[in-house]
């Protein structure tokens, strides 16, 4: 196995439902994170050996290999391949990891980890069409071996079996908003982040030509623990609310890796390591929990404790998937999404994961910490694991 190297990341703003990327294309917001990625390392695209990205609403502006599009798009070179999966929620951050394994394994030297996902114009659900009857995704087989649960009920029988109150995700709500305001407030988010030039809404239908510069996270909003304890359950007798659930988002993220030896020879500056990567399945009926065990198995083989991770990156699905997470593996919550997560920020769904390495390695390295941890939940019960080291 070669030792494979993170030269750089990249992602845009997470633009709120409806919001400032909203009249954006798919191929158009993953496009420009795939050439600022390649821009912003000072290689030859040629170089790159290998594209993987994510993205879950395969549909539509989505569809027809939207990682290829988007490469197409930007008028990079054609002899580069590209590559779309499916992982749901952790679809970018399985790209980064496949990529990661080609390189790792010697069919490239060099290899793109990416992802998008507009849910402002593409929702969730879309890839079931009602007018066309296509096929519901599960059927009797499956329910003769398991219960086929939502997130949103997932989410709510993980707090019920880790005793987690609406309290507790009220106050992790809060905790998320405040970490990235205070993060935004101390400019940790800028060299991370591509601003982008986005359509200021619809003009008969198609994009307007007038643009905005979006280079801020459109999901900010002031929250106090009143105004959440006010907000409606997502579900009856449930304990998540809006604020205090992951929010619908348009963003994209991209994580361009490659041997050491080959950026040695390239005299690029290395930003991480990837120290080994993880995909695991878990109980489809809960379905969220695939962070406990990924991160288990990434502490187990690699002989470190949580004590040894400086920053946790996983994603805030709902509060009680980091608050199930945190009682198993007993994390200082200080180095856990440190700068606020997909409840404050948003959950562009494909994109979601190469966003969370990129705030990873941008956090270790303004930090001078040495390892990072990125995990997330999965429809479907899988857990997603990348650990990395700086440098």
């Amino acid at each position: 196995m070669r030792e494979v190297v993170i030269v750089e990341a990249v992602r845009s703003p997470l633009g709120k439902r409806n919001g400032a990327l909203a009249a954006m294309h798919s191929i158009d917001l993953l496009g420009l994170v795939q050439s600022e990625v390649i821009r912003r390392a000072g290689i030859d695209p040629n170089e790159i050996g290998q594209v993987i990205g994510g993205c879950v609403g395969q549909v539509g502006m989505q569809t027809m290999n939207v990682t290829r599009n988007a490469w197409l798009a930007q008028g990079l070179p054609i002899g580069v391949p590209s590559t779309t999966v499916d992982t749901q929620c952790g679809s970018s951050q399985q790209a980064t990891n496949l990529s990661y394994a080609l390189v790792s394994s010697g069919v490239v030297d060099v290899a793109m980890g990416c992802g998008v996902e507009l849910m402002s114009r593409i929702p969730m659900g879309s890839t079931i069409p009602k007018e066309t009857p296509v096929g519901a995704p599960v059927n009797k087989n499956y329910w003769a071996h398991h219960e086929f649960t939502s997130q949103f009920d997932g989410a709510e029988r993980i707090a019920t079996q880790w005793g987690i109150t609406r309290a507790d995700t009220d106050a992790f709500g809060l905790r998320s908003q405040e970490l990235a305001r205070a993060a935004w407030a101390e400019d940790r988010y800028a060299s991370q982040i591509l601003p982008i030039d986005a359509p200021i809404g619809f003009e008969e239908g198609k994009p307007a030509k007038q643009t905005q510069r979006v280079d801020r996270d459109g999901g900010l909003r002031e929250t106090t623990l009143e105004g959440l304890g006010s907000l409606k359950t997502n579900m009856p007798d449930g304990v998540h609310s809006a604020g205090s659930s992951s929010q619908i988002s348009d963003g994209a993220g991209a994580v361009l890796m490659m041997t050491r030896e080959k950026a040695d020879a390239l005299g690029l500056k290395i930003k991480a390591t990837i120290v080994d990567t993880c995909l695991v399945g878990s109980d489809p009926v809960l379905m969220l929990t695939g962070p406990i065990f990924a991160t288990q198995k990434l502490l187990s083989d690699n002989k470190l404790s949580m004590n040894d991770i400086d920053v946790t990156e996983i994603n805030e699905a709902f509060a009680s998937v980091v608050l199930a997470w945190a009682q198993e593996l007993e994390p200082d919550m200080d180095t856990v999404n440190p700068n606020g997560g997909a409840i404050a920020l948003g959950h562009p769904l494909g994109g979601t994961g190469a966003i969370l390495m990129t705030k990873a390695i941008f956090e270790l390295e303004r930090a001078d910490k040495e390892h990072g941890l990125v995990t997330m939940c999965c429809g479907g019960g899988l857990g997603t694991g990348t650990l990395i080291r700086r440098g």
